[in-house]
């Protein structure tokens, strides 16, 4: 699987705070009630760590195996990690992607946010058998879709802007139809001073579009929406459940 993440990784942990504000509430609100006991929560593409930070404090007494492909991003998730005692003692922090990743022979529950796009058809199939086989009584898969359900063209938007010490960051986003179910995404990065552009970082990726229906259908899972995620544009989140 490609390193989505690196080109832009210095930027992230401004995308993951907007993640975590949006759709942490619906996650937290998913996990509620899980049995920890019979094995580990696995986090698939666990970026920075602030999405595991929302896992952590959902489930207290929870193992998790947060799982980064990247290892720029996973750099800043084992510090993350490291830096709180809690994390520190629960959460190990692995290099693996989907679908093939290294899996626990039993998980309480799996959450993939902010990763399905980035699979075809195919791999996403193998990897819900996977985590289906693999889930204890009770357990759930915690899926996040972001907007963009069918392909469609998408002109430059700016999607973030921030500041940082004497720095302002804008982030844009543009996308075009890639195929019947793929987009082609370029992302641009934008840092000023004072008003003055300093730097500009771009990178473009095919993601694969996904709804609740067609995740329902390859899944062989039940499905059922998490608490609406809050903020205007806010990615959908499902819960898959063995039926």
């Amino acid at each position: 699987m490609r390193d989505y993440y690196s080109p832009m990784a210095e930027f992230y942990e401004m995308v993951a705070t907007r993640q975590v504000a949006s759709s942490g509430p619906a996650l937290a609100a998913a996990l509620s009630g899980i049995d920890t006991a019979a094995g580990p929560v696995v986090e698939i593409g666990a970026g920075t760590g602030q999405v595991t930070e929302v896992i952590a404090a959902a489930l207290p007494q929870a193992r998790i195996e947060a799982a980064e492909p990247s290892s720029v991003m996973r750099a800043v998730l084992t510090s993350r990690v490291a830096a709180d005692i809690d994390l520190r003692r629960r959460v190990t922090v692995t290099d693996g992607a989907a679908p093939d990743l290294p899996l626990p022979p039993v998980i309480s529950a799996a959450v993939i946010f902010g990763v399905a796009g980035h699979l075809d058809e195919p791999s996403r199939v193998r990897l819900w058998n996977r985590l289906r086989q693999r889930l204890a009584p009770g357990g759930v898969v915690v899926v996040e879709l972001m907007g963009v359900r069918q392909p469609r063209s998408i002109p430059p938007a700016l999607s973030l802007r921030d500041s940082i010490g004497r720095h302002d960051y804008e982030w844009w986003v543009a996308g075009e139809p890639g195929s019947d179910t793929s987009m082609r995404f370029t992302t641009t990065w934008r840092v000023y001073r004072s008003g003055r552009l300093l730097r500009e970082v771009s990178d473009s990726y095919d993601w694969h579009t996904l709804d609740s229906a067609r995740l329902a259908g390859e899944s062989g899972m039940a499905t059922r929406p998490a608490a609406a995620a809050t903020g205007a544009g806010a990615p959908e989140v499902v819960v898959l459940a063995p039926a």
